[in-house]
């Protein structure tokens, strides 16, 4: 399964700063990568590959019904997690505003899929689809499907856009089988438990535990900027997302790092100046929005996020994808 990706990015050597980290992120680890329920032991491949491409048509379909439509309800049985909250709400906001349908709609075409598979022991399984779509430029669409057990659908629980250069090679076995990480890996720079929680303490405090790039340092420099303007204060609050299908996921990368999917949550509050008010939000943010828009608006957003975590050095995050689910005005 081993395929020419392009240059890996080159990464620093700093475990301290992720006993930093580490000192201030509390979390609760759940073993994405090693669950082994109803007594299955054996060791499997998640899904074939026909059962993969399937279940990625599936999501395809569905997915552009939705947008076409601005209907949550028809694409909720094909998506979980992450990417599930992000969409329905993206539709809803859509609804509001065009309660017809989408003007705008473009039907999602997903090509040259590529699929890696992990062996593994147990529910819930779970496998990569890594295809080129028609929008996002020459990005490469990764989704991480998930099912619960053998009476469930595949369920698309991340989705990211990243470089096509920046997809690693992965290790397989002489079948072609990927290797699944466990959340609690410790031959990592981060275990995968701990990642969630770590970048949100990175983007509080900065550090030298993920290395600079536009979903890190460019991003917190951003915030900064915005944090104080004239008549108008910014405050954010970051959370990590690790509950049920929120869980990271990680595969085995043939350097002996890994590729970890895995969620954030942050708050972002806009307070006016005594005898102002905060500017008028656009309209899909209104269309969230509880509450009246004085004072301040206080906005909810959920983020998938794929990181390189290598064996030691700073963690590189490759893609983010960020929505708005929930917004309140005072």
């Amino acid at each position: 399964m081993s395929r020419d990706r392009g240059p890996r990015r080159p990464r620093s050597r700093d475990r301290g700063a992720w006993a930093a980290l580490a000192a201030v992120t509390v979390l609760s680890m759940t073993a994405g990568g090693c669950v082994v329920v109803h007594g299955e032991r054996a060791v499997v491949p998640s899904a074939t590959r026909s059962e993969a491409a399937a279940a990625l048509d599936g999501f395809t379909r569905a997915y552009n019904e939705a947008d076409k439509e601005y209907d949550p309800a028809l694409d909720a049985a094909y998506t979980t997690g992450a990417l599930a909250s992000i969409d329905a709400a993206r539709l809803r906001a859509g609804r509001a505003g065009h309660p017809a349908g989408n003007p705008s709609h473009t039907p999602l075409r997903l090509t040259d899929a590529k699929f890696t598979i992990p062996a593994k022991a147990g529910w819930p399984r779970w496998f990569l689809a890594d295809a080129r779509g028609n929008k996002g430029g020459t990005a490469r669409w990764l989704l991480v499907f998930t099912r619960g057990g053998p009476d469930e659908a595949w369920r698309a629980a991340y989705l990211t856009l990243v470089g096509p250069g920046d997809v690693p090679e992965f290790r397989t076995d002489a079948e072609g089988r990927a290797e699944a990480v466990p959340a609690d890996a410790a031959d990592l720079a981060a275990e995968p438990a701990v990642l969630s929680g770590a970048y949100a303490a990175y983007l509080r405090e900065g550090g030298r535990a993920f290395a600079n790039g536009p979903h890190t340092s460019d991003w917190r420099a951003q915030r900064e900027r915005r944090a104080t303007r004239p008549g108008l204060v910014t405050q954010y609050l970051d959370e990590p997302l690790t509950d049920g299908d929120h869980a990271p996921l990680a595969l085995r990368t043939e350097d002996g790092g890994a590729l970890v999917f895995f969620a954030t949550r942050h708050f972002e509050k806009r307070t006016a100046a005594p005898g102002t008010t905060v500017p008028a939000p656009g309209e899909d943010v209104l269309a969230l929005t509880e509450g009246t828009v004085r004072r301040s608006l206080t906005m909810e957003f959920v983020s998938n996020e794929v990181a390189l975590d290598p064996p030691e050095g700073g963690v590189s995050v490759l893609g983010r994808i960020q929505g708005l689910t929930a917004a309140k005005g005072e």
